[in-house]
């Protein structure tokens, strides 16, 4: 079963439990994820729809730090309430550790020596690691990792 079809099926089980919330979070992304077909003419495969979600998780994420500082709590927990759904169909997501290390291996079979090279360290990061890690701590790493 792809990931897409997990999320029909949620979406259904959510449906008939009358979960509204959860219901309006699984149709928001899954609207989403025909939006992209539609736009870019393609079927998504798991990879696609797990960029989808770390998209919408990180939108929710910038909106729950602009409701906390507006001080309107009832957005921010409608918001969290969204990442939480959003995060069950996310794989289990690297360590610190692990991405340290991936980086390490990207950095040596790139050859890459300084910031300078941060652009293609990162793009040989983004294509192993979507989905697997978070980017910005992935970015954190190439980081550290070029400015030895």
């Amino acid at each position: 079963m792809t990931l897409k079809d997990r999320i029909t099926e949620d979406m259904k089980a959510a449906m008939r439990a009358r979960q509204a919330e959860r219901l309006s979070t699984i149709r928001m992304l899954l609207a989403a994820c025909k939006q992209k077909e539609v736009d870019e003419r393609i079927v998504l495969d798991d990879a696609a729809v797990i960029g989808i979600v770390d998209k919408l998780i990180k939108q929710r994420k910038d909106s729950v730090a602009a409701f906390a500082q507006a001080g309107r709590t009832d957005l921010v927990d409608k918001e969290s309430a969204e990442i939480t759904v959003l995060q069950a169909y996310l794989p289990q997501r690297l360590g610190e550790h692990e991405i340290a290390a991936e980086i390490e291996r990207i950095v040596t079979a790139t050859g890459a020596t300084g910031p300078g090279d941060m652009g293609k360290v990162m793009a040989a990061a983004k294509a192993k690691l979507a989905g697997k890690a978070d980017m910005a701590l992935v970015s954190a790493a190439v980081k550290k990792a070029l400015n030895r």
